[in-house]
This record gives C-alpha cells, sequence and structure tokens, in this order.
C-alpha cells in the first residue's frame, strides 16, 4: 500500500462494472450438478457437445468455457454442485463460490444469468475472490475480468461491502514499516472523512493527561506515539453502538520478546482495528440509523528502557490495577481502557474486534473467530448472520467459573490467567471487567489472516467477523434497537 505517498481508499472498479455495460457480456450461468447442466437455457448443439465432451457434471467450483467459434468466449458455466456436495468457506451459500471464478477468468466483461439464487450475495462473492495486494510489486498492467452488476440489485452495497473489506485487507498486509500508529489514524481519518464522521485523537503523553495509562504504557517504549482514535457519526436519538478494535500495530512481544517464529506475522496485530474500521465504513456507507462511534487504540509494542515489566502494577482509566502477567498479553491492556471511555456512553451494543490469543485459534482454527456474548437472542443473530454471508464464528462462554483465574494478590486484577488452562476465556473475561454501563457486550477474537487462498480471498489479511456484524447492525436500525 506505502502510505508514502498517502494512502488512497480502494475502488471496486477494477473488477465490477454497471448494468449498462451488461450488454454483449459473456453470460455466466450456475450450474447445480449434473441434471443442470442439461438444463441450461439457449445453447446450441455444438456447445452441448462441448459440453459432453468435456465431461462437465458441475461440480462445485469447476468451471467450463463455451467457445463462440471465432476464438471468443460464448458462456461461462460454473458449478455450485449438488446440493449437500459443500460450499464456501467452509460453509454459507453456495453463491459464495463464484468468489474462486472472478481471479480465474480471461479479462472481459461478464454478467451472471440463469437462476442464481441470491446474486446480489454471489456479487459480493466475485469481489471478494477478486482481492489483490499488490503495492510493493512492480506495476503491470493487465486488464481484469469485471462483473456486471445486475439492475435488479443494490449495486452500491455490493460495491460498498467490497471497498471496506479490501480496505480492511490492505491495511492488514501493510507491513508495520508503512503501517504504525500514526499512518493507521490517518486511514481513518480519510474513512472519517469520506461519510462526515467526527474524528479525534489522543497521542503521547496526552494519553496519561487524559486517564489512558494502559494505552500509554503499552506504546510508550516505541519511537512511533502511541494514541487513542475516537470517531462518532449519526444522529444522537438512535441506538448505540460502539466498535473497539486493536490496533497493535507491531507486537514484538515487549519484554516478554517473542520467537522469530512468533514476530513474523505481528504486522497482523492490529488486525482488530481493520476489521473494526471495515465494519464502520459499511455501516456509514450504507447510512445505518444507528448512533456509531469507532475506538481504536492504536500503539506498538517495542521494547526499550522504558518498557512496561512482568509483574509491574499499573492503574486503569476504569479504576482498576492491573498486575502484568506476560508483556505479550498487551491488546487487552489497550482495549480495556478504550472500552472504559466507550462504556461511559451506555451503548445499545458494544464490541471488540481483537488478534487476541493464540488458544482462540488452538480451539477454532484461523477461519472461525471465537464470539463471546451473554445474551442468546443475539447470539444467535450474530450465528444466522455470518453463515447467510460466508463470515461464519461460534459462540463461546464469557464462564464466570474462571473468573477466579485472574486474581491477583498485589493488584485489582492480573492480566493473565494463573495456567495454561482456557487462554481466550480468560483474556475475554479481563476485557469484560471493564464493561459495566453497556447493554450488550460482545467480543471476537479474530485471527485477522487466511493462511492460504479459498473461495472468498487470497492468502493474507481478512477482517474476520465485519460482515456478519453488519447484517446484525443492520437489523438493529431496522428494528430501533436490540431485541432480545
Amino acid at each position: 500500500m506505502n502510505t508514502n505517498p498517502p494512502y488512497e481508499l480502494p475502488t471496486s472498479n477494477s473488477v465490477f462494472t454497471d448494468a449498462s455495460d451488461a450488454t454483449g457480456a459473456v453470460p455466466i450461468y450456475a450450474v447445480r450438478g449434473a441434471d443442470a447442466v442439461a438444463a441450461v437455457d439457449g445453447l446450441i448443439d455444438q456447445q452441448r457437445q462441448w459440453i459432453e465432451a468435456n465431461d462437465f457434471k458441475g461440480g462445485a467450483k469447476s468451471k467450463l468455457l463455451l467457445p463462440d467459434g471465432e476464438g471468443g468466449i460464448s458462456a461461462v458455466l460454473f458449478g455450485l454442485g449438488a446440493e449437500g456436495d459443500g460450499a464456501a468457506e467452509p460453509c454459507g451459500p453456495a453463491e459464495l463460490l463464484l468468489g474462486s471464478l472472478s481471479a480465474n477468468l480471461p479479462a472481459g466483461t461478464y454478467a451472471l444469468a440463469g437462476d442464481w439464487g441470491d446474486a446480489a450475495l454471489a456479487s459480493v462473492a466475485w469481489g471478494l475472490g477478486a482481492y489483490k495486494f499488490g503495492a510493493y510489486k512492480a506495476k503491470q498492467a493487465r486488464d481484469r475480468p469485471r462483473l456486471a452488476l445486475g439492475s435488479n440489485i443494490d449495486a452500491a452495497g455490493v460495491r460498498q461491502t467490497i471497498e471496506a473489506v479490501w480496505l480492511g485487507r490492505d491495511l492488514i498486509n501493510t507491513p508495520s514499516n508503512d503501517m504504525g500508529p500514526a499512518e493507521l489514524e490517518s486511514v481513518v481519518r480519510l474513512v472519517a472523512s469520506r461519510h462526515g464522521a467526527d474524528c479525534s485523537s489522543i497521542v503521547g503523553d496526552d494519553l496519561l493527561a487524559e486517564n489512558f495509562p494502559l494505552i500509554h504504557a503499552v506504546g510508550r517504549a516505541s519511537t512511533r506515539a502511541p494514541r487513542l482514535i475516537d470517531v462518532s457519526w449519526g444522529r444522537a436519538d438512535v441506538p448505540r453502538i460502539t466498535i473497539v478494535g486493536k490496533g497493535v500495530c507491531f507486537d514484538t512481544g515487549g519484554l516478554d520478546l517473542k520467537s522469530a517464529t512468533g514476530m513474523l506475522l505481528m504486522k497482523k496485530d492490529m488486525g482488530g482495528a481493520a476489521a473494526a474500521l471495515a465494519l464502520a465504513d459499511m455501516v456509514m456507507g450504507a447510512k445505518l440509523d444507528v448512533r456509531l462511534r469507532l475506538l481504536i487504540p492504536a500503539v506498538e509494542n517495542s521494547i526499550a528502557g522504558n518498557a512496561f515489566r512482568p509483574s509491574d502494577i499499573l492503574s486503569s482509566r476504569a479504576g482498576h490495577s492491573v498486575e502484568i502477567g506476560n508483556t505479550d498479553a498487551e491488546g487487552r491492556l489497550v482495549l480495556a481502557d478504550a472500552l472504559a471511555l466507550g462504556d461511559e456512553d451506555e451503548p445499545e451494543l458494544m464490541m471488540t474486534f481483537a488478534t487476541l490469543t493464540g488458544a482462540a485459534r488452538v480451539a477454532l482454527g484461523p477461519d472461525l473467530p471465537p464470539c463471546f456474548i451473554d445474551d442468546d437472542v443475539i447470539a444467535t443473530q450474530i450465528a444466522k448472520a455470518g453463515i447467510s454471508v460466508g463470515d461464519p464464528t461460534w459462540r463461546m462462554p464469557f464462564w464466570s467459573g474462571y473468573d477466579r483465574m485472574l486474581n491477583s494478590g498485589s493488584a485489582d486484577i492480573s492480566s493473565t490467567g494463573d495456567g495454561p488452562f482456557a487462554g481466550a476465556v480468560t483474556a475475554a473475561l479481563f476485557l469484560k471487567r471493564f464493561v459495566k454501563q453497556a447493554r450488550h457486550y460482545v467480543h471476537f477474537d479474530i485471527y485477522g489472516w487466511r493462511p492460504a487462498s479459498r473461495a472468498l480471498g487470497p492468502k493474507g489479511g481478512e477482517p474476520h467477523a465485519a460482515r456478519a456484524m453488519f447484517e446484525v447492525i443492520r437489523e438493529i436500525a431496522e428494528n430501533g434497537g436490540v431485541r432480545s
């Protein structure tokens, strides 16, 4: 991405075009299994002979290009598989499989034809699968396949979703030399300006003056000043939604230094901030009728003579004293101060996105973020929303029986559990200690990275759970509040 010159917000023009350009576009037909191949309308005998010669059966993610007799492509058959053949990554409607096609077609203009079910969702999948991060490679001009967005769908909404996810991916993929706290703030300000939102920040030693001691402590050893970025948008007399994202732009582990292998991907430790910003961008872009607040504590966890230490006892905005169990558990500290600030507004719903624990990856792997929430109704909404858009999460408990693991003999609370067990749960419980007045609170312990290419995107950064929560917030806006 390289933020010098300044970063430009992504546009989806390279992979989408308007419905007016659909004339002459190559049709893409969805084929659900072998029986559906024969039912495709409008094919001539030679094309059907070509299908038979290639033994095309319409299996999931299979494709067949039909020639036009002049060296071009007359149509594309794309297999969604018969019911029960499996879906996208790794769950969701079969339409999501289209994401695997958008990066694997010749340049040209294409259009969805025939029965695609949810054409808008298929179009979103196209855009997600088409993403490329090439900011640091020599420029190679190459036309890309573009999808003409049908007139029967919300084309602006599709574009907004794609551009927000691409933004989140860009931020995570950008190396830390170009994505420190100040650069992250500059991108947040770009998004805020686009939507007419208010944006402010508290930087460096001003964090102490404004009572954010934990954010300051984690970031003070870096030459890049820590900060709290604060965005507000929307009218006042509607449901208050507060989004908090962990913005650790690089994590050495502090004095509890990570290994070389453990440090290798730590540019993604601001993945929570990227997911939070992507979600905020979607909410504002859709003009959902909520009062939105976005809080991003942005720091770099470095090593210097003034770095915070294991066994230090630090104060917090909420008034709790915190004993440091491990300096590599820094994300929960910066989130604690941001949560305490957000809680003062008594929001209807407050949520955190954070690349917080390795324990979450051990439990659920890289593709399925744990979702911690007490409310059964909202938990069900989140689960259904995640499956419906191919952005799944899995509910985990704020298990109060493990609160005792955070006991400290010297302070109000320890920053880490007292043993190797339930690390994701104790981290979530630590955060929950700083939420008292919000009506509902949900925490996502995301990985922020896709280890290998899948239908909905290439290997690299991923703002997990952002698209799922957008659907939930849309429902809240339509209902005028949380129904639980």
